[in-house]
């Protein structure tokens, strides 16, 4: 959610009016989304859990979510805007506020906030303690710079989001355009109409028929590969949409187009952050960090943008402890 630019790429076409909640996170686990309790499934944080419900919510609007998150524990308000792709963004700066006494029996004693308060989106946060006080809140994260000399363009899933929802060209090349404009358009139709499903059977496809014709490294088949992990993103398919894209990161480096890779790469880690189960998060993680190490070693946007992987770094450490922890309860 930090440090990602939600500038467009192309013209985003009007997808509805964007809907407001309140959300409250408190101690314990415990969160509400307009007084509705939301349950976190067994080793899923409660900040995860909250965005995967508004996620859902937006998918069903067809609009972005606009929370204002009160964190009881970090003492603060924060407004926040979650998209149906997963991504969110902090719309303005977190306001302080008394924080609630603690429960009885506890006297004198806090919690401290179990993580960052971003998708399964994006990765900027740090995963550190060193952030000033003010950012402590896992609701947080790091607030809007109050300047960007250039923007950052949109990366990852919030960059094919764009492209679905905008008004710009459907396909790569001048030669796919015949034979795919119209199963694109179809695609994209699905998916801002909340049709999933629907969706990734017409972009398995015509994946399958680009391939076919074109060959699998055609610019068209990787591209419909980017649409089809998207798409099984939204589906709630976290690892199918970690491994189709982290084999087009693969073949894009291979092509030496690191900054195509670098979005890829992206994408890889926002699906894997949505894998729940500490082990396999941790099989899918060393396959996503080994791939990005060696492309942050080249010259490229991964090598000037290493704040993400050390985020991704500091989440193979916290899986690896969640994991010790479910093997000594087992």
């Amino acid at each position: 959610m930090a440090g990602v630019s939600f500038e467009k790429k192309r013209p985003r076409q009007p997808v509805g009016s964007a809907a407001t909640v309140s959300v409250r996170v408190s101690g314990a686990g415990r969160a509400s989304v307009d007084g509705a309790s939301v349950v976190p499934a067994p080793g899923e944080e409660i900040q995860q859990a909250v965005l995967n419900h508004l996620q859902r919510l937006a998918i069903s609007v067809g609009a972005p979510i606009r929370a204002t998150v009160h964190d009881d524990l970090a003492g603060c308000v924060v407004p926040l805007e979650v998209s149906a792709d997963g991504s969110s963004r902090v719309t303005g700066q977190a306001v302080r506020v008394a924080p609630r006494p603690a429960a009885a029996g506890t006297p004198g004693t806090g919690q401290a906030p179990t993580g960052q308060f971003g998708p399964a989106p994006v990765m900027n946060e740090s995963d550190t303690d060193t952030r000033s006080p003010a950012a402590h809140s896992p609701l947080a994260a790091v607030p809007p710079e109050p300047s960007a000399p250039t923007p950052t363009p949109a990366r990852g899933f919030d960059a094919v989001a764009e492209e679905v929802l905008g008004d710009g060209p459907l396909t790569e090349t001048a030669e796919g355009a015949e034979l795919l404009t119209e199963p694109l358009r179809r695609i994209n139709e699905a998916v801002r109409s909340g049709c999933i499903d629907t969706a990734a059977e017409l972009a398995d496809r015509t994946l399958a028929e680009a391939s076919a014709v074109f060959g699998p490294r055609h610019a068209e088949a990787l591209h419909l590969r980017e649409l089809s992990a998207y798409i099984a993103y939204l589906a709630g398919d976290p690892v199918r949409a970690f491994r189709l894209s982290l084999d087009v990161a693969g073949l894009r480096r291979q092509a030496r187009d690191g900054e195509a890779a670098y979005d890829n790469v992206r994408s890889a880690a926002t699906a894997w952050r949505a894998v729940r189960d500490p082990e396999e998060g941790l099989r899918l993680g060393r396959d996503l960090i080994d791939l990005w190490t060696d492309l942050a070693a080249e010259p490229g946007p991964a090598a000037d943008d290493t704040g993400p992987l050390e985020s991704a770094r500091a989440r193979m450490v916290r899986l690896s402890d969640r994991a010790a922890k479910a093997a000594a309860q087992a």
